[in-house]
């Protein structure tokens, strides 16, 4: 049995329980071959959940420090992150962003699922910030399609995105896939890879029907 396969037969039922995620549009992403998820970032609990909605295993950037904790508390927060497909990347410096990308790319390139968060952190205030270009910049250097999903709920379960999470229902939202293969070879033109990002969070902004800011969250969250 693999490590998902474990994981899930374990934890998924528990969570599934207290979560009780509706999942819409799953039929949207393709079975095999490689695949961007691009959606919104409420909460912590999001990496959590959006794993056992899928049967295909999901990997994503996470911060190293989520594996690298002491005690029993520490080992089985690296079991859990690991084995739901969470890539431990220092995100730190000016090189993170290099890394995260480079992590994302030679998964697409394996054929496998690659999930991103394109506003790049949460968001402080529920509503939807604008996107980093990292993800235009994976589905052009891969041809890998994009399929933007929406969470939906979870910030109301966990206020602020810290401390544990009430019981409650989330949704998670799948698009349509979206391909941008008219724009191949353009990945180091920096309008192109503003109009693919803004195509993808239009769409992320229809599916949860948060209000958009056309502000990265980070400036928001210093301001």
């Amino acid at each position: 049995m693999s490590r998902l396969a474990l994981m899930k037969a374990a934890l998924a039922p528990a969570l599934r329980l207290m979560f009780r995620p509706r999942v819409e549009g799953a039929e949207n992403i393709p079975g095999t071959g490689p695949v961007i998820l691009a959606g919104n970032h409420l909460t912590f609990i999001d990496s959590m959940i959006m794993p056992i909605c899928l049967d295909r295993q999901v990997f994503f950037i996470g911060k190293d420090e989520y594996v690298t904790g002491k005690g029993v508390k520490g080992r089985l927060m690296a079991w859990f992150f690991t084995s739901v497909g969470m890539i431990p990347v220092d995100r730190d410096g000016g090189r993170g962003g290099v890394a995260a990308l480079m992590t994302g790319r030679r998964v697409l390139e394996e054929g496998k699922i690659f999930s991103i968060y394109p506003e790049g952190t949460r968001s402080p205030d529920g509503r939807l910030y604008r996107g980093r270009t990292g993800i235009a910049r994976l589905t052009l250097m891969t041809g890998a399609p994009v399929v933007p999903f929406a969470m939906i709920g979870t910030d109301k379960l966990q206020p602020g995105g810290a401390g544990f999470p009430r019981p409650g229902r989330v949704t998670v939202r799948f698009g349509e896939p979206m391909e941008f293969s008219r724009y191949d070879g353009m990945d180091r033109d920096r309008y192109v890879l503003r109009a693919v990002t803004d195509s993808v969070m239009a769409e992320v902004m229809r599916l949860s029907g948060q209000e958009y800011v056309d502000m990265y969250a980070t400036k928001a969250k210093a301001a």
